[in-house]
């Protein structure tokens, strides 16, 4: 995922044919790079199958400075060529570190208001994607469900046009913005993301594990993967594990790689009962176990 830490509030689309015809016209005439930045790399991995399930690129500056140094010069001008700058950075860059061999896929956040007319903003994405061979269903676009989704339909445009393409669609950060449920009831994903907050310290939080527990069950019943993100130590890997979540993301797991595609390593414990690990409450909360 090229993680864009840009709040989408902060930038408003302009949607009228003058803007729309520039953008197209920025289209053919070549992206060029605002501002000079690289990619870092970071695992999702399938702990059941012990194999990395995809990679998510995170933005850098060009030496590997942090991505707020990046990040900082996006504006409302800039956006839509740094939205598609880090599209042809990352599939290219990925492609050079033999990710295609690997057999992962790779995860790249947009914001929906960089995108003008979705059939057209893709075409950047797919020439890249064919310079270097890189298989389109491979490739998957992640929407931050932290920020609130202004134009649902224009949204779920975009998800029509690139499932036609054979992209996979995932809500990022989900249960730490507005819209929540709605939203994925609404808009059509392939994956969900759990955001950090809820994955952190799970082992001590009965709520927590139920709700985990439930959006690992909840996939299944709606054909979408689930990835715990933010798994930082041996004790929530064993909790998450044991609420039925196969797909981690987190320091524990690997942490990212500057411009390279990092090795992962997976904790000998086996995952507890998640019943056995449950702190008792005065309401006697329990999860229900499901293995992973």
């Amino acid at each position: 995922m090229v993680y864009l830490e840009v709040r989408a509030a902060n930038f408003r689309p302009m949607y009228g044919k003058v803007a729309m015809a520039e953008k197209c016209g920025a289209c053919k005439n070549g992206i060029q790079k605002p501002m000079a930045f690289s990619m870092a790399f970071q695992p999702i991995v399938d702990i059941v199958e012990r194999r990395v399930f995809a990679y998510e690129a995170l933005v850098r500056g060009p030496h590997g400075e942090p991505s707020i140094t990046v990040l900082s010069q996006v504006n409302e001008q800039n956006l839509y060529e740094f939205d598609q700058s880090c599209r042809i950075q990352a599939i290219t860059l990925a492609a050079n570190l033999g990710l295609v061999e690997t057999g992962a896929c790779l995860a790249i956040n947009f914001l929906p208001g960089a995108v003008y007319t979705p059939a057209a903003c893709i075409r950047v994405t797919l020439n890249a994607a064919d310079k270097v061979n890189f298989p389109s269903d491979r490739l998957i676009f992640e929407v931050s469900e932290a920020e609130h989704v202004t134009n649902p339909a224009h949204l779920q445009s975009i998800a029509d046009e690139y499932c036609r393409h054979g992209f996979r669609m995932a809500l990022d950060d989900f249960g730490a913005g507005f819209a929540n449920m709605s939203l994925l009831a609404d808009l059509s994903v392939d994956i969900v993301k759990i955001d950090m907050a809820l994955i952190r310290d799970i082992h001590l939080r009965p709520k927590a594990q139920m709700i985990v527990a439930s959006l690992a069950a909840l996939g299944k019943l709606i054909r979408a993967d689930v990835v715990a993100e933010g798994v930082e130590t041996v004790e929530e890997y064993a909790m998450v594990r044991s609420c039925g979540v196969r797909l981690m993301q987190g320091y524990l797991l690997a942490r990212p790689a500057f411009e390279a595609l990092p090795t992962f390593t997976l904790p000998t414990v086996e995952a507890p009962s998640a019943i056995s690990m449950l702190p008792r409450s005065s309401r006697g909360l329990h999860v229900i176990h499901t293995a992973a």
